[in-house]
């Protein structure tokens, strides 16, 4: 048995269609959508991917205010800017690229943005409405990885998945999504005893370590039919690679994703979805300052 690759950027494109329609929708009623990005600091690697969200903001219709910051840049101008931005009627999305220097808390600094224009969906008061089912805003990587059981129709109901996470960004925040559509859902951390034998048990496995010195998931973890979403990214020998052992783990697996070109396309997607989202309920709710 061969397994079916999840194509993430087949489903990101699809995504991106639905935005492109949403964003002529709202344009129509005088709404832009506009997203704010946010970097502090002069990492590559982070400046690479702001980059990267900007270009795909454009290519979808979305226009981007880009605020580029010294690395000394205080707590207290990160707050006065966040204030800002969550006071700006143009701006329907914030995003803040993490992590964040030293000198600025990370917590503090997403608690301060507008629940309505948390578009990583990372504010208390998102995180408490996703865990009571009722999130509208939600984070996007976790939203993208259940896009793709959507598209590819894998039912999660009564499935036993294992997600070896436990982030604010990834694990947390799918464990809830998961929760919802009805699946038993198992967390593994650095500290799970025998996680073999969780992965084993598990219809739906999902990995999101990236570094492939503490961890891979090979073949003899995995059990025949199962399915397989790698979150991690990692470099080996030059190339981007992921938590997965892909080229065998998919003779035993139903389906799984590969690295690149599977759950990274569909973080940026969501993104693109929570701003229009974000743009049409921005009419409805006056702006908590």
């Amino acid at each position: 048995m061969t397994g079916q690759k999840i194509d993430g950027n087949l489903v990101a494109t699809s995504v991106k269609d639905r935005v492109r329609l949403a964003v002529k929708e709202l344009s129509s009623d005088g709404i832009v959508p506009c997203l704010a990005t946010v970097l502090v600091g002069d990492d590559p690697a982070s400046a690479t991917y702001v980059r990267n969200k900007q270009k795909t903001c454009a290519d979808v219709g979305i226009t981007t205010k880009d605020h580029k910051l010294p690395a000394s840049f205080s707590q207290k101008e990160m707050n006065s800017l966040v204030n800002l931005l969550n006071n700006d009627e143009t701006v329907h999305g914030i995003l803040i690229q993490l992590p964040l220097p030293s000198q600025i808390d990370d917590f503090t600094t997403t608690s301060r943005i507008s629940p309505l224009k948390d578009v990583d969906g990372l504010t208390p008061y998102n995180i408490g409405l996703l865990t009571s089912g009722r999130s509208i805003l939600k984070p996007c990587t976790p939203s993208g990885i259940m896009e793709l059981f959507d598209y590819y129709k894998i039912n999660l109901e009564g499935k036993n998945a294992v997600i070896i996470n436990r982030s604010n960004l990834v694990g947390k925040p799918l464990y809830n999504l998961m929760l919802e559509k009805n699946a038993t859902v198992t967390t593994c951390h650095s500290r799970t005893k025998n996680i073999k034998e969780h992965c084993l048990g598990a219809d739906i496995i999902v990995t999101a370590i990236g570094d492939r010195s503490k961890f891979i998931l090979t073949e003899d973890m995995v059990k025949e039919g199962a399915v397989v979403i790698d979150v991690g990214t990692a470099r080996l020998e030059g190339k981007l690679v992921g938590d997965v052992d892909y080229d065998n783990v998919i003779k035993k697996a139903s389906y799984v994703t590969p690295v690149p070109g599977g759950v990274g396309p569909m973080t940026i997607a969501m993104l693109l979805k929570n701003t229009v989202t974000a743009a049409s309920i921005s009419k409805e709710f006056v702006q908590p300052n």
